[in-house]
């Protein structure tokens, strides 16, 4: 089988080596498990930005160069009308050529996917549609339109929607879906962890407004006004680094909060296994994979009610869902706290259900779904 992935995320070449971006590349070799061979149709960047990447190391049949699309300022925005044309016509010509179409959405060259699929009814074709997919989200029309494209089943034929979480009212094009980090293999008991030290706290994810880091520092920071002993470590690298360290610096709160930057697997799964808690404060996510792999090893996850977080959390059953104010969630939080049977019994409700989820269970779905398109 001959299939090609349409996306947004980027190839970086390297002394004639490709990498991208290091999740997607652990889902990728996944996929590549189950067909001949793999085609890409995407953008190319010069250097990685800060991206946390790794080398592709199977052999990709053909990559079909996109120009990426930049709409922030009128200029780019009236150039990006005429670039989506010809990338309209480069991933027109990839689909023809393709067994089975695989969309990875949502983003401006999953947009462009979304519409050219149409023209190709009859081939077998799924898509990830790796951000919120709940139906009330406030989301830009460009995401709402790719959500609207993707479930209408007159438009969109013989394709299986990859989402996060069970959403009432969903065409049969729908199907809930999952992420995974871990194999069945690397499961350990959880450590045994108590209050007598200190709290310990674990943010992972881009230093990003979005990701709300600056919310993470200040929930910590209430909590050590109150006489708590805290510690927070924050892994990950963004735009807001200078602004977390100027904060951190000014208010004196090296001693309890320190920024990590992008570490390997090992070390984060070692912070994950050392803390009591995975923050993520974020305004939107799909599947957020931090707070998935810090329950596997025994985090209480703090998590806004965004995307498919209160299924995962079974609605505080499992975790904290935080409100983002302040006062509210420090109360939350000390009330578990001021409770040892109730954090030790999340902790265990956690861990436990994030442990169905794993890379094992994920390569069995992925093979099903493409023997189901052959």
């Amino acid at each position: 089988m001959k299939l090609l992935i349409v996306s947004t995320a980027p190839f970086i070449f390297k002394d004639e080596k490709c990498f991208a971006y290091s999740p997607y590349v652990k889902e990728l070799v996944i996929w590549k498990e189950s067909v001949n061979e793999i085609s890409f149709c995407c953008p190319v960047w010069q250097n990685q930005n800060g991206l946390l990447v790794e080398e592709i190391s199977f052999e990709i049949k053909q990559h079909y160069k996109l120009i990426e699309l930049n709409l922030n300022s009128f200029t780019n925005a009236v150039q990006a009308f005429f670039y989506a044309f010809w990338n309209g016509l480069i991933i027109f010509k990839a689909m023809y050529q393709a067994d089975h179409i695989h969309l990875r959405c949502p983003g401006n060259i999953g947009l462009i996917g979304c519409i050219i699929q149409i023209l190709f009814p009859l081939k077998p074709k799924t898509a990830k549609y790796a951000g919120n997919w709940n139906p009330k989200a406030k989301q830009p029309w460009s995401y709402r339109l790719q959500k609207w494209l993707l479930s209408n089943p007159f438009l969109t034929r013989n394709m299986q929607v990859l989402v996060y979480g069970e959403w009432e009212g969903s065409s049969k094009n729908i199907h809930p879906f999952f992420t995974a980090t871990y194999w069945e293999t690397e499961k350990a008991p959880l450590k045994p962890l108590n209050f007598a030290n200190s709290i310990r706290f674990v943010f992972v994810g881009t230093l990003s407004e979005g990701k709300r880091p600056m919310y993470a520092i200040a929930l910590v920071e209430a909590l050590s006004k109150r006489g708590y002993a805290v510690q927070l470590e924050l892994y990950g690298e963004g735009k807001e680094r200078i602004v977390l360290e100027d904060y951190i610096e000014k208010n004196h709160l090296k001693s309890f909060i320190e920024l990590k930057g992008n570490q390997s697997k090992e070390i984060i799964k070692s912070a994950y296994q050392n803390s009591h808690f995975v923050l993520l404060p974020s305004k939107s996510e799909g599947w957020p994979k931090a707070i998935a792999e810090g329950m596997f090893w025994g985090c209480v996850p703090l998590a806004t009610s965004i995307s498919c977080v209160p299924f995962m959390l079974d609605y505080g059953n499992r975790g904290v869902i935080l409100t983002t104010e302040v006062e509210q969630d420090v109360q939350q939080v000390i009330a578990i706290l001021s409770d040892e049977i109730d954090y030790f019994e999340k902790r265990k409700k956690a861990s436990d259900w994030s442990r169905h989820y794993t890379l094992d269970v994920f390569e069995n779905e992925i093979e099903r779904i493409v023997s189901r398109s052959q």
